[in-house]
């Protein structure tokens, strides 16, 4: 990793070099390096403490929420993104609303991506501090360190090619585990005998682990505690296309790319081993939760009297594989913490750079002042990270920590650029008060409401009364998201409706739906364009909730 940023630090002559890649990467890089900007600590060992706690149904972050979502960025999103030349998604708002609207965007995205960084450091940390003996917090300073270096020497061409070196790593040491473990448990069918075991132990019916739509029809028949509208509103919609439509993190590795139609291909090449990622990080999960039932104490038990469920992919490590495939496991999980843990600096300091620095403390600075800034950015994004790694010691499943997070910044966002995008009517002030209302409903639904067997406090019902108590923290989570998206949604059409318009048509051209031209792909093979792909996608994953009603 350290090599790749060496390598790659003479490339970095400018800002755009450093920030933006200079826009020439291949789309098929930019789509390996779009999916393992995601493919950190939650998804690795967040999905699989999902997978523990939740069953089956945490695959619905796929195929109910990633691919939609993804397919929907590629295919309508990208155009505004790539064509306005936007160097980041706040400076995309400021073209489109105002600099008011950009600063509150980048102020809490700065703040998000700061803490899915430390998720990403506070996982790694724990890894080795149970397998290897090390101490957590020196484990914590290694992985500061490491990411700083490379990071600081390549900028996001380096993060992205070392990106795309995690993503093979993760799928050939994790690989190798799921087969052994389902080995071990005789197969498909001897799994979900032993999660039968869970669901009944748990007071669901036995199949409440391995179906994923079979038991949606009540709160109170499946793990999750979530019926399916709030699943589909919550999850598949507001968090979902919320964050991969506009979380920076991964549309930065699309407006990398070479040309608008790679942009538009960036999501879509990257989907289609994304709905296949279940496999790799919820399966494990499962394997773990069933041997934890079978055999007695697999999982360690954490304070609150549940398993450590974040623990879920480190024990099956140790129990696994022999020293040399145990190696190989550990680096896979390390590149996975070093790839959460890049993207979301890069991203932040992008964001810090140019929506916040550049526009509101010293605007009209050289490009070289920008270049030092950014790196400045970065070391401070790595200590603030250090300190967010800490607060991730109170959940034990970081997903749920992570989906929080989200819900307050990505939910509201979304219904955003949703109105602005195909409403010319939307105003700067209706998107500012909008952004404001959504994230305030949000913080009022968090405070007064909490999780079953939660006390007031980090995790929700800090306002005092307690409205509602939810089965889970994932419930709990999918819901502040829709009344985040709803009051930012009704907040933006109402104030759009009663203030005045202060960007004309000609303005908006290239930012709003109507205004923008159509993207041509007749020039290109069927099986090239978009659409095609686009496709492809949406059957494939419905035939594969199909498969595990």
């Amino acid at each position: 990793m350290l090599g790749i940023g060496w390598a790659l630090r003479r490339r970095i002559r400018s800002s755009e070099d450093f920030f933006l890649s200079g826009r020439s990467i291949p789309a098929w890089i930019a789509g390996l390096a779009f999916i393992s900007a995601n493919l950190g600590a939650q998804e690795v060992i967040g999905m699989a403490a999902s997978g523990a706690k939740y069953g089956i149904m945490t695959s619905h972050f796929y195929w109910v929420g990633a691919m939609p979502a993804m397919v929907f960025v590629g295919l309508f999103m990208m155009p505004f993104y790539y064509g306005s030349r936007a160097r980041s998604v706040p400076e995309y708002l400021k073209l489109r609303f105002d600099e008011k609207t950009r600063g509150l965007n980048a102020i809490t995205f700065a703040i998000m991506t700061i803490f899915s960084s430390g998720i990403s450091m506070y996982a790694l940390a724990k890894l080795f501090e149970l397998v290897l003996g090390w101490s957590f917090h020196w484990s914590i300073v290694l992985s500061a360190v490491i990411v700083l270096i490379y990071i600081f020497l390549g900028g996001l061409t380096s993060a992205i090619y070392n990106e795309v070196l995690q993503f093979f790593l993760i799928v050939l040491g994790f690989l190798p585990l799921v087969l052994l473990g389902l080995k071990d448990v005789g197969g498909w069918s001897g799994l979900t005998a032993k999660l039968a075991t869970v669901a009944t132990n748990a007071g669901f019916e036995p199949g409440a682990w391995s179906h994923s739509w079979k038991y949606m029809d009540s709160p109170s028949h499946n793990p999750m505690g979530m019926e399916w509208f709030g699943l589909v509103m919550g999850l598949g919609f507001a968090l979902s296309f919320g964050y991969w439509c506009t979380d920076f993190l991964v549309v930065q590795r699309a407006m990398a790319a070479g040309s608008m139609t790679a942009a538009r291909r960036t999501p879509l090449i990257a989907a289609v081993p994304k709905m296949l990622m279940p496999v790799l990080v919820i399966l494990p999960g499962m394997l773990a939760i069933g041997l934890h039932a079978s055999r007695g104490g697999f999982l360690p038990i954490g304070s609150d009297g549940q398993p450590e469920y974040n623990l879920a992919i480190p024990m099956l490590l140790g129990h696994y594989l022999p020293t040399g495939l145990l190696g190989l496991g550990l680096t896979a999980l390390m590149a996975s913490f070093m790839s959460g843990m890049a993207g979301n600096v890069t991203a932040f300091n992008s964001v810090w750079t140019y929506d916040i620095y550049q526009t509101h403390i010293r605007p009209g600075q050289t490009d070289g002042h920008y270049l030092r800034v950014g790196h400045a950015a970065t070391v401070f994004g790595i200590l603030a990270s250090v300190a967010a790694a800490y607060s991730a010691t109170r959940f034990n499943n970081i997903l749920d920590m992570l989906q929080l997070v989200f819900s307050f910044v990505n939910g509201p966002l979304f219904a955003t650029f949703l109105l602005g995008m195909f409403w010319r009517r939307t105003t700067g002030h209706g998107a500012f008060y909008g952004l404001l209302t959504g994230t305030i409903t949000a913080a009022l639904h968090y405070g007064l409401t909490l999780p079953r067997g939660a006390v007031p406090g980090i995790k929700g019902g800090f306002l005092g009364a307690v409205l509602h108590v939810y089965p889970s923290e994932m419930a709990l989570n999918f819901w502040t998201a829709l009344f985040a998206w709803t009051g930012c949604f009704v907040a933006t059409l109402l104030i759009s409706l009663l203030t005045k318009r202060t960007k004309t048509d000609d303005e908006l051209r290239g930012l709003v739906h109507s205004l923008t031209p159509r993207q041509r792909d007749g020039d290109m093979p069927w099986y090239k364009r978009p659409v095609t792909l686009a496709v492809g996608i949406l059957v494939v994953s419905t035939i594969l909730n199909i498969i595990f009603w």
